[in-house]
């Protein structure tokens, strides 16, 4: 029976949101083209995540080692080799994170096999593997043949896929570990987490975005009175944590938060793919730019092509003054 593998990620515990999304997705392939869909969650004391799993999946490839405990590209590598060689399948995804960034370059070379990554969409036609990637800074779609191998590894993109949830009840199948001695080339020392500024931007309801439009550092306060007046959180993109006006905890997208909040304003942000990857998830969006032509409305519910400083305190009164009647 043909397969196709989804490999877990997970960390400190928390499988990652790319592992579901993938599994969503990987779940249509699978039915498409006949085949498995099989989530694969490699580690120590993860049965609980394989149990999890069996709900998106109908087969979980358990394999338990204390070797496997922390994320270890050299380990998975010489693990997940030893799967895909036994069980052939006919695709195996892997989140484009700093996690699959690291594992499946290094996984398709010492298998001989052909890498998609960084891909915003994934279907076959016939035994063909079509895979969609952006170009251009997201200006461009586009969809590319892979070679005809018979197997194929691909990194999806974060956020690339909804999730949506079946209870599968698949089945947990352990795998004994191929490890037979100890990988020291490569080893996990800690987890280094950044400084956090006591915002959790994952966490709000209302985010208001701030990008390059936002002009100076001396214009943020403005902004930041009105998100606290629709009761939100400051937040930014790429830029302006480059420039050091806000914190990193701050930055939405690829490279910094994925976020979902009910609302999400997006104040002189063009758009560029990394950042609308990390919020283009969110119950509303609410763009405003002096570009028409910015790529941040092709992702908006509501647009206005104004300069946002003419929005902002205009805005936060009427919010103001709203609340204030309410009262």
């Amino acid at each position: 029976m043909l397969e196709i593998f989804v490999l877990t990620e997970h960390r400190q515990g928390q499988i990652r949101d790319i592992t579901f999304e993938m599994l969503t997705k990987g779940r249509d392939l699978a039915e498409k083209a006949g085949a498995d869909l099989t989530a694969v969650v490699l580690g120590k004391d993860v049965r609980e995540h394989a149990k999890t799993l069996s709900e998106y999946a109908k087969k979980v490839l358990l394999v338990e080692d204390k070797r496997l405990e922390n994320f270890n590209s050299e380990v998975y590598k010489k693990v997940l080799s030893d799967l895909i060689n036994k069980h052939k399948p006919l695709l195996i995804m892997i989140g484009h994170t700093s996690f699959g960034v690291d594992l499946a370059p290094s996984l398709a070379a010492a298998l001989k096999l052909p890498l998609a990554s960084d891909c915003i969409n994934i279907e076959f036609e016939g035994a063909t593997l079509l895979i969609t990637r952006q170009m251009y800074g997201g200006k461009v779609n586009v969809k590319a043949t892979v070679r005809k191998v018979g197997c194929y590894i691909v990194t999806v993109r974060q956020a690339a896929f909804s999730v949506q949830k079946l209870s599968m009840n698949g089945e947990i199948i352990e795998k004994s570990s191929s490890l037979t001695e100890e990988i020291t080339s490569k080893r996990f020392i800690k987890y280094v987490s950044p400084p956090l500024s006591g915002v959790d931007i994952t966490a709000a309801d209302v985010l208001v975005g701030v990008g390059r439009g936002i002009k100076d550092e001396s214009n943020i306060p403005a902004v930041e009175e009105l998100a606290r007046s629709l009761g939100g959180v400051l937040a930014c993109s790429r830029p302006i944590v480059d420039k050091g006006w806000l914190p990193n905890d701050r930055q939405v997208g690829t490279s910094g938060k994925i976020v979902k909040p009910k609302l999400y304003i997006a104040l002189g942000i063009s758009g560029a793919f990394q950042h609308v990857l990390g919020m283009k998830s969110s119950d509303l969006i609410i763009a405003v730019n002096k570009d028409p032509n910015a790529p941040v409305f092709n992702f908006s519910d509501y647009g206005v092509v104004e300069d946002l400083f003419k929005l902002v305190s205009p805005l936060k009164n009427k919010i103001c003054e709203l609340k204030g009647h309410k009262i």
